[in-house]
């Protein structure tokens, strides 16, 4: 079956096309900065936002029209599979990613969720044969059931704690099957609502006992995934512990995780933490650790996690020229965490929606090749620090001065002349490159 018959294979039709259902920006072939575009963008769908939401918010009703439920949870299922992978072919990702419970129903036990993984994952191992579309991450869902009200790996229970490491056990599973070239762990109840009846450091030792039997695991079956911890400050929890990049690598460093673990970063994560998405990724990058990027935007009007597809160039241009400075994303990628706005509710929306981020990103890549190539922030850093270049600045670099010659050389001189920064006039020329 066909679920959007009216839809063909999305062409790059470039800038001045009047085709809503065409790229303008993204040529997935086109050479820059010597690889092509799909090459460093690595585009991944998301299962979750792409087939289970429904446009519902806490003050309204379902509104998406979707095309492929069936009689039977498993029914329905069963076609989301052929849709979704419709949906990529046709927009010509070449990745996806998904949490358990996206794919398959629970049905009324942990035993009978896991038969349906089964089956629904002998579908999309079939259909990844077909396309040639990978897996770029899965993840299990460990804050949606009533029993993670209290968290997961952080539970105060231990029987939760069991029920959270069978589904990463079955997690990593799917992942080797499907050939899944990362894991996330997202740990949306990883937190705490008040500290009036929480030990803080118990909990995080018990998160720390669970990454290292996920370690240990996949060791064991021979599979191992890049491991990805995805930092978000709140939201469903009231503090979590992940809060930021920063935190996150805290804690992977505390507790010896760091040939493990890198960081999955999401753009409405780090707005939501008080911070850029440039900001996080230039984080991870310091640390070595960057993973994966989930591309969204949110609104700086609301204080929630709304998970708008990404379409401010100014964000992914400097998002992208992290990357570039990284070397590139591989195994990561650039994955599609993003849901339509509950107005945009037509099955076309799911194409349209996706277009423009895929455009965005493309365009902040350009931007951002741009900019290497002609060393724009290369130059006005090297200018801007240049005083550490030789002399007294060269000395301290080279860990030849301590406090007391420092004194010394400091009572010689007379105060100091600063450069300004022009900061406005940066900008300003920075916006040339947008355009």
């Amino acid at each position: 079956m066909t679920y959007f018959e009216k839809i063909e294979k999305i062409k790059y039709e470039g800038p001045k096309t009047k085709n809503p259902i065409a790229f303008r920006h993204y040529n997935p072939e086109e050479i820059i900065a010597g690889k092509s575009m799909k090459e460093h963008l690595r585009f991944s769908i998301a299962y979750w936002h792409t087939m289970t939401q429904d446009g519902s918010d806490p003050f309204g009703n379902p509104v998406n029209q979707r095309n492929w439920f069936g009689e039977t949870p498993m029914e329905t299922a069963k076609n989301r599979v052929e849709a979704f992978f419709e949906i990529c072919e046709k927009l010509g990702a070449e990745y996806f990613c998904f949490h358990d419970v996206d794919i398959a129903p629970e049905g009324d036990s942990l035993a009978e969720f896991f038969e349906n993984l089964d089956e629904i994952t002998d579908l999309i191992k079939e259909k990844m044969d077909q396309t040639g579309i990978k897996l770029l991450w899965n993840t299990a869902n460990m804050f949606s059931n009533p029993r993670y009200v209290n968290g997961a790996a952080s539970t105060n229970h231990a029987n939760v704690y069991a029920f959270a490491a069978a589904q990463v056990k079955k997690g990593l599973d799917l992942s080797k099957k499907l050939g899944g070239e990362n894991y996330v762990f997202w740990g949306g109840r990883e937190g705490y609502e008040t500290l009036l009846n929480t030990d803080m450091g118990f909990e995080q030792d018990n998160i720390a006992r669970f990454f290292k039997m996920a370690i240990a695991y996949g060791e064991k079956i021979g599979h191992k995934p890049q491991f990805l911890l995805e930092p978000k400050p709140k939201e469903p929890s009231k503090h979590q512990y992940d809060f930021d990049a920063a935190t996150a690598m805290a804690f992977i460093q505390k507790y010896n995780l760091t040939g493990d673990f890198k960081l999955n970063l999401e753009a409405n994560h780090a707005t939501l933490a008080g911070h850029t998405f440039e900001h996080e990724i230039a984080v991870a990058r310091t640390y070595g650790a960057l993973g994966s990027l989930d591309a969204n935007q949110g609104d700086v009007l609301l204080g929630w996690d709304t998970d708008e597809f990404p379409t401010n160039i100014y964000d992914t241009t400097l998002a992208m020229y992290e990357v570039l400075d990284n070397g590139g994303i591989a195994p990561g990628g650039i994955n599609f965490d993003a849901k339509v706005r509950r107005s945009s509710f037509a099955m076309e929306d799911l194409f349209l929606a996706h277009i423009a981020g895929m455009d965005t990103f493309a365009r902040g890549l350009k931007a951002a090749a741009k900019l290497k190539e002609d060393k724009f922030f290369e130059d006005l850093k090297a200018e801007r620090y240049s005083s550490f270049k030789s002399g007294i600045g060269a000395e301290i670099v080279a860990g030849k001065e301590d406090l007391e010659s420092l004194t010394n050389y400091a009572l010689n001189q007379s105060e100091v002349d600063m450069p300004s920064s022009h900061i406005e006039y940066i900008k300003s020329v920075l916006n040339d490159y947008l355009i």
